[in-house]
């Protein structure tokens, strides 16, 4: 499975810039990073999922409670979708940030209909609070998540909002967002915390260290965008799975390079597995 486009972004690889802002902020945001023919594409092959298309041809007499869709791990990926696990930008991005010693973890897909609620600030690195000393062990380990907008968002319009820094604070049960933003925390982020709200047009992108805190706007009723398009992929430094990380198919690995197995080859997640 293999697309006609040697990458699907308009850039080889991030800035130094982009870096230091990883480190730092804890994000990086990429407006319109994909080329016009892959942002197209992209979207049309998930439009094209037959279950996609019927969740889409439903919400026009759904009147009930608005409810999105969801699925993780998503499986279902054409050429397009599948070439970002190991496009030359994601690769590139990946190794400038966190190093050559990574996994893929997992990935879901989310369309978010008009109507439907917030996402409050939380956290993803899923290593953390946990009481196992395995994920203790390993919580510092980098878990980074890439969020693909395909048809972008506004400002309070179901948009992304980040509290740049505060990956830098030890994850306490005392370090809540709340606490955060009323400064509590400002001296061990060696910053001020403060909540900011993206905006970004379509074909965009956002690479995250899943330990800053991070949430979503409502999308209102009245929105001129029908739906917002997410995607998501998950990468981990190795080491033991998270608590998503998924099993690979089967077809997956038979197509796979070399280079694309080693993304591959770690173990999945399993109930249990972390008391072993």
């Amino acid at each position: 499975m293999a697309t006609d486009l040697n990458s699907l972004f308009r850039l080889t690889g991030p800035s130094q810039a982009d870096i230091d802002s990883f480190h730092n902020d804890g994000y990086i945001a990429f407006p319109d990073v994909f080329t016009d023919k892959a942002r197209e594409s992209l979207i049309k092959e998930i439009e094209g999922l037959d279950q996609v298309r019927e969740y889409v041809q439903q919400l026009e007499g759904n009147s009930g409670e608005p409810q999105s869709y969801f699925i993780r791990p998503w499986n279902d990926r054409g050429p397009y979708s599948d070439q970002l696990i190991d496009d030359p930008f994601i690769s590139s991005l990946l190794q400038a940030t966190i190093g050559d010693d990574y996994h893929y973890c997992h990935s879901a897909l989310n369309i978010a209909p008009r109507g439907i609620g917030p996402l409050r600030f939380h956290q993803d690195h899923h290593h953390w609070k946990h009481e196992n000393p395995v994920n203790h062990a390993e919580r510092d380990k980098y878990y980074v998540q890439i969020l693909y907008y395909l048809n972008g968002f506004t400002q309070g319009d179901r948009n992304l909002k980040v509290i740049p820094g505060s990956h830098l604070v030890e994850p306490t049960e005392d370090a809540t967002p709340d606490r955060m933003l009323a400064g509590e925390f400002d001296a061990e982020a060696g910053r001020p915390l403060k909540e900011k709200q993206l905006e970004l047009p379509p074909g965009s992108m956002v690479y995250i260290n899943a330990r800053i805190f991070h949430g979503v706007e409502p999308k209102p009723v009245d929105s001129p965008q029908p739906y917002r398009i997410f995607n998501i992929d998950i990468f981990k430094e190795a080491g033991p799975p998270h608590r998503y990380t998924q099993e690979i198919p089967a077809e997956w690995i038979a197509s796979a390079s070399p280079a694309r197995k080693k993304l591959f080859m770690r173990e999945a997640y399993t109930e249990g597995c972390w008391n072993s």
